[in-house]
Formats: C-alpha cells, structure tokens, sequence
C-alpha cells in the first residue's frame, strides 16, 4: 500500500483511509494506494462492503497540481474509478470538506454516497478552462439528471450536502463520515441492496431523451454567461452525449475533449492564473518566523461608497468592525445602504433571511477620530486628496494605541508622505480595495519604505480571511494597476487624435474579452474624477477635458462619451461625440484618419504591457504573475487571456517589441520606446515568465 492510504477493517467492513495532506489530492502515490486497497479489500473474503474516507479537514479536493504539465503516472484515474466500479462489494464514499474535481469523480464511480451536512460537491475544472476528465460528464448527470449536471458542471460551482441530497448526487447524510458511513455500509449489506453503479442508470435521462428541449434551454442558460470561453461550451456539449451516445463511447470522447483543451491557450492562461493567485500571496523579502499581529477589531474611516463596503468586507467575515465618519447624517446613511445591500442580498437567496441583522450587530457606528483606539488595524478611505489624507492620519497617530497597524486606502497617493505625518511609519502601509469593495476580490497591499514586516504581513493575512485576494506592491503613483490603466487611457486618447470612435475601441477590447470597453467603463464611473485628478496634477487630455467642458460626464448627466436614455445603462454612440472630436483634432492641427481594430488592440494592450515590464524592473511588482493578479481580479481583464504579462508571453515579446518600436517611430510618441527588461527578454528569446525564480515565502 502507498503511505499516503491505509487499509482498517471494522467489523467486516474494509476501511480505505486516505491521509494525504493537506487536501488528499489525487497524486500518483494516492491512486495507487486506493487501486490496490480496493482489489485487496474485493479479494478478502472477510470484507463484505468497502468505505472510502479521508483524514484531516476534507474528502479529496481533486487533483494533485503538482503534477499539472508532467508525464501522466499510472494509475490513471479512470482505472482506479473502473477498479471502484468492478468491485463484487459495495464501495462507499464517505464525504467531508469538499469533494471537488477528481474528488467528485471518484466519488461517482462508488456504488454509494454519504456526506456530512456541511460538506461540499463539484466538478470545478471549467475554472481551468478544462471539463472533467474522468467520467464526470457522464456519470454526475445520471445521478443528478443532465439538467441540473449541466449547471453544476458549466458553472464549476459547489452543492451543499442537502441540495446533493435532494438532487441523488449522495444517499444519505450522517453525522459523522467514517461511522456514519460504516453504519450504512452495513444496512446495505442487512438489506442485500444491489450494486448502483451510474453507469449503467439512464433513468434520470429519460425526459431529456423524450424532449431535448429541456436539456437544451439547461445548457443554453448555463453557458450564457461565458462569452469567448471555450470549456463552457465543451462542457455542454460534453453533458449532451449522456442522451445519444453508448457510455464507453462518451468516455473516450471526453477524454479527447479534455486533452483538447488541454492544449488551448485560454486553459492555459486559465491554469496560469490559477498559480499566479497562490503564488501572489507569498510574500518576499520577510524573513522565517515573522508573524502577522493579532486582529480583533477594525476601525474604518470613512461610511462612503468605499468605506462601506470594506466595512461589510469584514463584517461578512464575522470580525468586528468601527465604522467612523465626520457627522452622523453621513454615518446613518452609510449604515443605511450597507444594510439595504444585506437585504437586498438575503432577499435573492445569497445569505439566510437573519444574516443581514447579525452583519450589521457586528458593525458600532461612531462619529470622531477618537474611536479609533480600541482597533488593531485602521482603514482609512476618505478623499484622494494628500492634505485630506495627512490630517485624517495625524490624528490617528494621536488616537490608535500602540502597534495597531495603520492603513490608507488611497489608490494613488504616495504612502510614504503619507506615513511621514505619524511618529510610527512602521506601522503603516496601503491596503487598496477595489468598488465595490464588499464584492471585489483584490486587495493591493502596499509596502512603504518603513513598513515593518510584522504589519505587511498582518494586511495580507487579514485580507485572505475576508476573502481578498492579496497582492504585494510597492509605492508610486497608481502603484499597479492603475499606473498601468493610465497608460491604457492615454493611449485611449491618443487613438480618439489618430481617428478612432469610442465605440470603435471599446468594440475592440469588448472582443478581446473585457465586460466594458474603456470610454463605457469611464461613462460608469464619471468622467469628472479623472478630469479632476489631471486638473490637480496640473494635466491636461484635449479630447477627455473637451468631453467634460461639454457638461457631459457620464451616465449621471446623460451623456459622455455616449448618450443614455432616462433611466438606461446602454452607451448609445453620439455624433456629438464625433463632432466634437474632430472640432478638438482641428483645433490642434491634427488630422483622423481610419483606424484598423488589429492596431487599436496592439496600441491599447502592448503600451500596459511595457509599462508592467517597466514596474518589474522597479520593483514595484515582485513577480509578472503578481500583475496578472492585480489585472484579473481588480479590473476585469478576460480570465481566458491570462493577465497581461502573461498574454504578452502568448503573442512574443518580440513582436511586441517591434510594434512598439513602431508606434514609437510612426506616431512620435518616444514613450511608447521599449522598456530595457522587455528588451533583453526579446533579444534573449525568453518570457516573463522565466522571471519566476526566486524564492517567495508564505
């Protein structure tokens, strides 16, 4: 037997352990250990049923991601499932944690299936742009029906325990898995009940079979919101074979899809971003034994749009939170939307119908910086002004007890001003949420010149208890992502100059996989927070600033770089818009011409890319993969492109440089030049992902 599974017997029954921390994956030591467990277990004439279970906190979580891109091992998993499913005794799997990927999959080859209450079922791989490998496509619908497999199997997204229930995906749910699962082990074994294996079960299939429109209105709600991916789509179609085609058939058909996508670059980009959030959580440069400071309670600064939402952040997270404001009209009514954001949440089904109350008993409003010194970590988002910034933490420096960590939720400012104004630099750093922050999942952590190791750490373990995704920068203006957003806006304005329409480019960046184009996404926001952010920096955008001098700042006034209807989100393209344009290039002696789709992608995505390679060289990012992060998960860059530096990786970096050698040349902009890092990559063949070599800590 392997190390990693054990053999027990109890009582006639054959116990297969799995202990293979931390989350009993599916490594080559683990199947083999349950292959040769289950043949001797079927061999032992004193063994009448079988249970798989597993040690620690969880049932197998899917597959081993060490062996991601290595020569397979065998046994595969199908063989194992294939040893399950040819077993004389009835094999149990006795779920807890997860069963997820592999996981489930083996779990469906056993003859039956028991969970604890808080247990959890799914077939994530579509979230690596991939579709289970190893029967799951064809035996999770017989057991749940092809309509609701097609959902779960689209979607990649867990059941509970009751809801597998109700649907067949397991037979009963016991309090404990291993006794529980051997008492119904021997109930089987009393009763003399047949072997179920799903294989063999169409029954569930029998109405889609009947009339395929229903399996076809499952399929078509479930993909719909997977526009350019492809595994959605080889999913359902996977799930579809269920009602026309022999099973052994539909497996090796499924296995030829699985290696297909395999080979895609969106799963590959999809895999990437899978290990760049893991390894974004690592932090460098802190030394073995540092430990975060404990959290109790946090003090957040600020009840707007922002600190509203950190604030629910935390409390979603069941930790006590101090919501300050400057009055208590602005305090009531930020209480007030937060807790009609709970309501509105509760009365879609997300939380239970009592959470928004116990949420809100979490939050004690307060007016008056004093509050502040009973927390151990304080947020502060107030205006992104330096001198509003510099008085807010004066006074926290005067109130918050000593080592509480001090945070700015700025999304530009330079932090060390900022930490300069307190006698405890050490103690503060940046912690940029993105909008809305209660629902966003990135968190860019930034390290001041005197922030101690202790605090950083405490920031990014904080932010993976509520949820965030952490990711590790360092100061200047804009910090990543959005010193990479500028560049893209002003590339945005330079093709408006060269003859480009704002629906033309956001059409473009709409197709290249984003929700919104960049002049939508500006419509949304406002127009007037970046028009006032260039008046404050003394900067001027003759297209951008001409558009806001009109009186049109967006969708609150109707009109921007579009026009909306009363009471409509839908940008509508204006020839104002275009008017005005030109009246501005005419001013300014300019002269439009038209603008091909492939150079306003290479000038909207290459100059983001150079600027990334320019961040690296500063070390204001410590890994490619660390931008690619910040991109997906904070400014919706398409999960199917991989991140930027990732993407550039795809298309060549040396062909990146020549396009921006050319655009350099061809539209004077000296700015678009190469930066040295993407240079040398260019020249020496490599990527950025052979930056990958030093050593993180997590």
């Amino acid at each position: 037997m392997s190390d990693a599974v054990k053999l027990a017997l109890v009582d006639h029954c054959a116990v297969i352990i799995i202990d293979a921390p931390p989350v009993n994956a599916l490594s080559a030591a683990v199947r083999r250990g349950i292959f040769e467990s289950v043949q001797a277990a079927n061999a032992d004439a004193a063994v009448r049923a079988i249970v798989m279970t597993c040690a620690g906190r969880t049932f197998i979580a899917g597959a081993d991601i060490t062996e991601f891109g290595k020569p397979p091992q065998p046994p595969a998993l199908n063989e194992v499932i294939t040893a399950i499913e040819s077993c004389s005794k009835p094999v149990i799997a006795a779920i807890h944690g997860t069963a997820l990927g592999g996981g489930l999959e083996l779990a469906l080859g056993c003859h039956f299936r028991v969970a604890v209450k808080d247990a959890k079922l799914g077939l994530p791989e579509v979230k690596l742009g991939l579709l289970p490998g190893a029967g799951g496509t064809q035996r999770l619908p017989r057991a749940v029906g092809p309509e609701f497999g097609v959902r779960m199997i689209v979607t990649g997204e867990p059941i509970g325990a009751p809801e597998a229930l109700e649907h067949g995906l397991i037979d009963e749910i016991v309090e404990s898995q291993a006794d529980g699962a051997i008492a119904f082990a021997r109930k089987l074994v009393a009763e003399q009940r047949p072997l179920l294996l799903l294989r063999n079960d169409d029954s569930k299939l029998v109405a889609a079979k009947a009339d395929r429109s229903l399996f076809a209105a499952a399929a078509a709600a479930a993909t719909k919101k997977n526009r350019g991916l492809n595994a959605p789509l080889a999913c359902a179609e996977a799930v579809s074979w269920t009602l026309d085609t022999p099973f052994d058939e539909a497996l090796k058909k499924e296995r030829e899809a699985f290696l297909k996508l395999v080979a895609d670059d969106q799963a590959k980009a999809q895999r990437h971003a899978f290990f760049a959030e893991r390894e974004a959580v690592k932090v460098r440069d802190v030394a073995d034994g540092v430990k975060p400071r404990p959290v109790g309670r946090v003090a957040i600064i600020g009840a707007g749009t922002m600190g509203g939402g950190i604030a629910m952040s935390f409390a979603n997270a069941g930790i006590p939170v101090t919501l300050i404001e400057t009055g208590e009209e602005q305090l009531t009514r930020g209480l007030g939307t937060m807790r009609k954001n709970w309501d509105a949440t509760a009365a879609r089904g997300g939380i239970p119908a009592d959470e928004p109350a116990k949420r809100m008993a979490l939050i004690d409003g307060k007016v008056g910086l004093e509050n502040v010194r009973d927390a151990d970590l304080v947020i502060e988002a107030v205006f992104e002004t330096m001198a509003i910034k510099k008085a807010v933490f004066t006074a926290i420096d005067a109130n918050a007890r000593p080592g509480a960590v001090l945070a700015t939720n700025t999304s530009y400012l330079d932090i060390n001003e900022i930490a300069a104004v307190t006698r405890r630099p050490q103690d503060v750093l940046g912690m940029h949420f993105f909008s809305p922050a209660n629902i966003m999942k990135l968190c860019e952590v930034v390290r001041a010149k005197q922030t101690a190791p202790d605090a950083l750490l405490t920031a990014t373990t904080l932010a993976k208890r509520i949820g965030k995704t952490p990711v590790v920068v360092g100061v200047c203006h804009g910090f990543v992502g959005n010193r990479m957003l500028a560049v893209r806006g002003l590339q945005g304005e330079a093709l408006l100059k060269s003859g480009a329409l704002p629906e033309e480019v956001d059409a473009v960046l709409t197709r290249f996989g984003f929700s919104m184009g960049p002049f939508a996404m500006g419509d949304l926001a406002g127009l007037d927070i970046g028009w006032r952010s260039r008046q404050d920096r003394g900067i001027r955008w003759d297209i951008a600033d001409a558009i806001c001098e009109a009186g049109r700042l967006g969708q609150k006034t109707s009109k921007g770089y579009y026009r909306y209807e009363p009471g409509s989100r839908a940008p509508i393209p204006d020839p104002k818009v275009e008017q005005l344009i030109d009246a501005t290039c005419k001013r300014l002696g300019l002269t439009r011409r038209t603008i091909g789709d492939q150079e306003v992608l290479e000038r909207m995505i290459y100059p983001m890319i150079n600027e990334g390679a320019r961040i690296l060289e500063e070390k204001i990012a410590a890994r490619p993969g660390d931008i690619d992060v910040i991109w997906l998960y904070g400014y919706g860059w398409p999960i199917h492109r991989g991140g930027p530096m990732f993407y550039a990786d795809l298309v060549g970096l040396r062909t990146i440089v020549e396009r921006l050698e050319f655009y350099a040349r061809s539209l004077n902009e000296p700015a678009l030049k190469p930066t040295a890092l993407l240079g040398r990559l260019a020249d020496e063949g490599a990527t950025f992902a052979s930056l990958n070599t030093e050593k993180t800590r997590g």
